[in-house]
């Protein structure tokens, strides 16, 4: 069932990530603060350091504002840079004194020695503009030098690039190692969560978990302890159960001996009847006290106190022979065994009750006149054990039904209780056996059939 609660990763993901939203922009505006900004006043000191210079020819004489610089020294300041210089010398009302008329242009008022710099468009083309008050006697000129922008705003491009480029990695690099910080940091609860979700419903092992975070270990530790728990519970109950039909197994023995005896005594013959029901109801009582003891001693707990041995199939089966041909001949059924070697390791009480089980259904249902075969061997590399029948069978669709507790096919074919099968499922999954029903030979009948993982071969 998929989680529909809060993600623990979603959340730890957008508490780490949100904040490159903020980052990012903040770390930008530092390194433009910081790399950018002084790069591009390095052109506006170039710019300063020409407007001190051509401020040196403003000089002051009888005849007003003079600026006495000569055309050499013109051509060797515009062409000393990369970039194409203007400049413009204003008289104190305003008055073009020398340069380019364009860049006098607008009026701007500076006290002496102020600077300022801004934008503008010279002959058509974009332009950095520095302009400086330049004292003239006892008026004030003004000094304007403008340099085109290309080197300026190829840098500028150029950096902010380089600028965008490195965000753009550390934001990158960043999502990247929260994205795998955060799937390391989870990948112990995910293994958690595949141990706990592989587990069997009897499988009550405290829960193995080094490598858990510590901040989950005390999650873990109530939950072994809780597994101890039901531990304690199941097997409090199953030792009930087993104490519980241990103990009807000698009243229900002694009632149908007292029942057979009762029958082979002179009585009245109106209590034949009644005596073989009694007889039958003891029978089918003691059977059902002996399944419920297997139930019990089949549980995972009751397991874990006994060690599997090795075994092979076939000697198992064999010693079951003489205990179920005469009772397959009184119900007038032919029982045949095919053995063939199938060693195991495995619990020999356990597999002896599987086996008892599935002939006790065989020669119950089958019917008179029909066969049953017991065979043992492998079938391919796995060990197996099958019992087949040409009775009636039992329906496709009906088979995984009759697999569970109290579920009987035919109600009125025989006196079962419903457990056989679902002992047989059960002492087959605990030997990790596949169990499997199908259609006996030329598609009459039932055959069953256990294979053993390879695992369990010995």
């Amino acid at each position: 069932m998929r989680a529909t609660g809060p993600s623990l990763r979603r959340t730890l993901l957008l508490w780490l990530l949100w904040p490159l939203l903020l980052i990012a922009p903040a770390a930008a505006a530092l390194q433009y603060g910081l790399i950018l900004r002084p790069a591009l006043q390095v052109f506006d000191g170039v710019i300063a350091d020409a407007v001190i210079s051509i401020a040196n020819f403003v000089h002051m004489s009888p005849a007003g504002v003079e600026f006495s610089m000569s055309a050499q020294t013109e051509r060797s300041i515009r062409t000393a840079q990369a970039e194409t210089l203007f400049y413009a010398v204003s008289g104190p009302r305003g008055e073009l004194i020398a340069g380019d008329p364009p860049l006098a242009a607008p009026p701007l008022r500076l006290a002496a020695d102020e600077w300022r710099f801004y934008d503008a468009e010279v002959f058509g083309q974009e332009v950095r503009v520095g302009a400086r008050g330049v004292p003239c006697g006892d008026a004030l000129c003004q000094v304007r030098v403008a340099e085109t922008r290309g080197t300026r705003d190829r840098l500028r491009n150029e950096m902010l690039v380089a600028i965008g480029a490195s965000l753009l990695l550390f934001a990158a690099a960043t999502a990247v190692a929260v994205l795998v910080a955060t799937a390391r940091g989870l990948r112990p609860l995910r293994r958690l969560g595949r141990q706990m979700g592989a587990r069997s419903l009897d499988d009550l092992r405290p829960v193995q978990a080094d490598d858990v975070p510590a901040e989950v270990r005390p999650i873990v530790d109530e939950l072994n302890h809780l597994l101890q728990r039901v531990h304690a519970g199941s097997a409090a109950q199953q030792a009930f159960l087993a104490d519980a039909a241990h103990q009807l197994r000698t009243p229900l023995a002694t009632l149908r001996t007292e029942a057979e005896l009762a029958l082979l005594q002179p009585h009245p013959p109106a209590l034949d009847a009644t005596l073989a029901r009694i007889d039958a109801a003891a029978a089918r009582a003691a059977r059902l006290a002996s399944q419920l003891l297997t139930l019990a001693r089949s549980d995972a707990t009751a397991r874990a106190a006994i060690a599997p041995e090795p075994l092979d199939l076939k000697a198992l089966a064999a010693a079951l022979a003489d205990e179920w041909v005469p009772r397959a001949v009184e119900a007038g059924i032919d029982l045949g065994f095919d053995l063939q070697a199938a060693p195991l390791v495995g619990l020999p009480f356990l597999l002896r009750e599987l086996l008892e089980n599935l002939l006790h259904n065989a020669l119950t249902y089958a019917g008179r006149g029909a066969q049953v075969t017991v065979r043992t061997g492998f079938a391919g590399a796995l060990p197996m054990l099958e019992v087949e029948d040409d009775g009636p069978g039992i329906a496709a669709a009906d088979r995984p039904r009759l697999l569970e507790r109290f579920q009987r096919g035919d109600p009125g074919a025989g006196s079962g209780s419903g457990l056989g099968l679902a002992i047989v499922a059960d002492i087959a999954a605990a030997h990790g056996a596949h169990l499997r029903l199908e259609d006996g030979a030329a598609g009459r009948g039932l055959r069953v059939r256990v294979e053993f993982a390879p695992a369990a071969a010995s």
